[in-house]
């Protein structure tokens, strides 16, 4: 993971810098790849800086990627998967099925335990680009019942340029069951557009990751890159340079729980994680049998 730390000030590239909404940009990365996948983000880094928000993958390639994906557990977490471009096609026993093009969002709220990894399908674009995020739950949901969701474009609102993901938006309020404390947004702007993005009170953690095109912050953001913001109340005025730009940000009241780390879970606290690893490996045991069964269900999605 390329790390880069910007204590005091952005980065000038003789831009024209907007005085009146300045926030400096402490810490930037590109991440490191793997494969089709760019990781941005892991709670043993940045996650400790912006929690709740504590992972961050960005994602771009051949469709058929996706039917690699493993079957994989996780708990005391939300995933929050958006798509960029392209799309994907979704099946899942009590939502139905449909298709995820740009804008579309699956949020998945582990909780105590739950296995997936195959709701998820190629659709009919030949690539596909997106983030996925995970959320650290605070403790009256990190061991709760498992909660997904999959939301068509359609049904996602917009406020000017912004998708609202999560929280709510300039009174404008998302579809997703997310915890309150936290605004998601996905953006585009046209080339030369400029927008400004002022935080809800009390949400001192921000930042955002280019997927396309580059940003003036102040000091430029590039396509694969994550930048934090020093913490504070300031907005933000992100102007796209040269090309269209594709975009999330995300701000939040933070966390306040130190994370308790297993390989796919985080929870506030060794108790917690040691319950949710405990209901990871009863649900394994399940999963295992369940594949070994004659004349079982083909598709497993999810398992929980």
């Amino acid at each position: 993971m390329t790390v880069q730390q910007q204590p005091h000030i952005g980065i000038d590239l003789g831009y024209t810098r907007e005085t009146d909404t300045r926030r400096a940009i402490s810490y930037r990365t590109t991440g490191s790849g793997h494969g089709s996948i760019v990781r941005l983000m892991s709670p043993s880094d940045f996650g400790h800086l912006i929690k709740p928000f504590v992972f961050l993958d960005l994602f771009e390639g051949e469709s058929s990627f996706i039917g690699g994906m493993p079957m994989h557990p996780h708990s005391g977490i939300a995933t929050v998967t958006v798509i960029t471009e392209g799309n994907l096609h979704f099946e899942d026993a009590e939502s139905g099925t449909g298709t995820l093009d740009y804008g579309g969002v699956e949020w998945m709220r582990a909780g105590g335990g739950v296995w997936h990894g195959k709701e998820m399908s190629v659709g009919t674009s030949k690539r596909i680009q997106g983030f996925q995020l995970w959320v650290a739950l605070p403790p009256a949901l990190e061991n709760a019942s498992v909660d997904s969701q999959y939301l068509e474009s359609s049904v996602m609102p917009e406020v000017g340029p912004a998708r609202v993901i999560l929280g709510t938006y300039q009174d404008v309020k998302s579809p997703v069951r997310a915890p309150a404390g936290m605004n998601y947004l996905l953006v585009t702007l046209r080339a030369g557009e400029s927008w400004t993005y002022a935080p809800p009170h009390g949400h001192e953690s921000l930042w955002l990751s280019v997927s396309r095109g580059a940003l003036f912050a102040p000091g430029l953001v590039n396509a694969g890159e994550l930048v934090i913001f020093e913490p504070g109340s300031g907005a933000v005025t992100l102007k796209a340079m040269q090309k269209d730009t594709v975009f999330v940000i995300g701000s939040a009241v933070p966390h306040p729980y130190e994370l308790a780390l297993g390989n796919y879970s985080v929870h506030t606290n060794p108790q917690a994680l040691r319950a949710g690893e405990a209901k990871i490996a009863e649900i394994g045991v399940r999963l295992r049998e369940y594949l070994q069964t004659p004349n079982r269900s083909a598709n497993v999605p999810v398992f929980k």
